[in-house]
């Protein structure tokens, strides 16, 4: 259905509004921070940036205000949900984010980790060793008993945030702004792209892989669900395994010494390597 002038802005402004609540706010400010990084004397390989800050155990303030950050980062992902929502029509269904072929969505999400995690992985080492890439921090995990429901909580909270935003609404409200298919892969990767840019380049662009990937793949299954599963599960195995990977490679993986460590990351980053 072709729309008209009025409703074109309207949805142009409702697009507006999602993104600076959510990945477009956050994109933005991940640029700033990568130019900051380049405006340092330091290279940006010597330079880190944390993902997923720590708090002390005994601190019960600072672990209950990064609990609350999570669950309120979730609300645009509500928001995108709900304004996706049509009489007669669940959204959850309309972008497959429902539980209807749970056992499939999860072997495609197997998959995908496959085809983008261990190549983002190697991708993030070239960009070490380039000096392009800062250390991420991925995961000060402790003995804190709030350390691994907090890392579920970040890893879902990133897959909802960028699949749910970047493909299930993006993808829906510019098919009805006529755009074409691969102009809507390729900008809603570049889009993801600039929301790792505070990791450097490396990351910019094994996350605009991952965002032409995931869309090719949205497109051809109609749904979110199995990207969401690939997503969570790549972060949780980057924020568990990270100390593991510094410890065995601490070249590639150790925190730089020297150095003050970069701004910190973006407002609701994922650490998708």
């Amino acid at each position: 259905m072709r729309l008209d002038r009025p409703a074109r802005v309207r949805l142009w402004w409702e697009i507006g509004i999602v993104l600076a609540l959510s990945v477009g706010r956050s994109a933005l400010y991940s640029v700033l921070q990568l130019v900051q990084s380049l405006e340092r004397e330091e290279s940006l390989g010597q330079q880190s940036t944390s993902v997923n800050p720590g708090a002390a155990a005994s601190e019960f303030w600072p672990v209950l205000y990064q609990f609350l950050s999570q669950f309120f980062a979730l609300v645009p992902v509500a928001l995108a949900i709900w304004l996706l929502w049509e009489p007669g029509t669940s959204a959850f269904r309309r972008i497959g984010l429902d539980f209807r072929r749970f056992g499939g969505d999860v072997g495609r999400g197997v998959l995908l980790i496959l085809v983008i995690g261990v190549p983002g992985l190697g991708l993030y080492a070239i960009g070490r060793a380039l000096d392009i890439t800062l250390q991420v921090d991925a995961s000060p995990l402790d003995p804190s008993w709030w350390t691994i429901p907090l890392i579920l909580l970040a890893a879902v909270r990133a897959g909802l945030t960028e699949e749910v935003t970047f493909i299930g609404y993006l993808f829906d409200r510019l098919r009805r702004l006529g755009w074409g298919w691969w102009t809507i892969i390729l900008s809603t990767a570049a889009l993801r792209g600039a929301y790792h840019a505070y990791q450097g380049f490396g990351p910019m662009i094994g996350n605009f892989v991952m965002g032409v990937v995931f869309g090719w793949c949205y497109r051809r299954w109609g749904r979110v669900m199995p990207l969401v599963i690939a997503h969570t599960l790549i972060d949780v195995i980057a924020f568990v395994g990270y100390p593991l990977a510094a410890a065995l490679w601490p070249g590639v993986f150790g925190v730089p010494a020297g150095p003050s460590p970069a701004p910190s990351g973006s407002p609701s980053p994922s650490a998708t390597p």
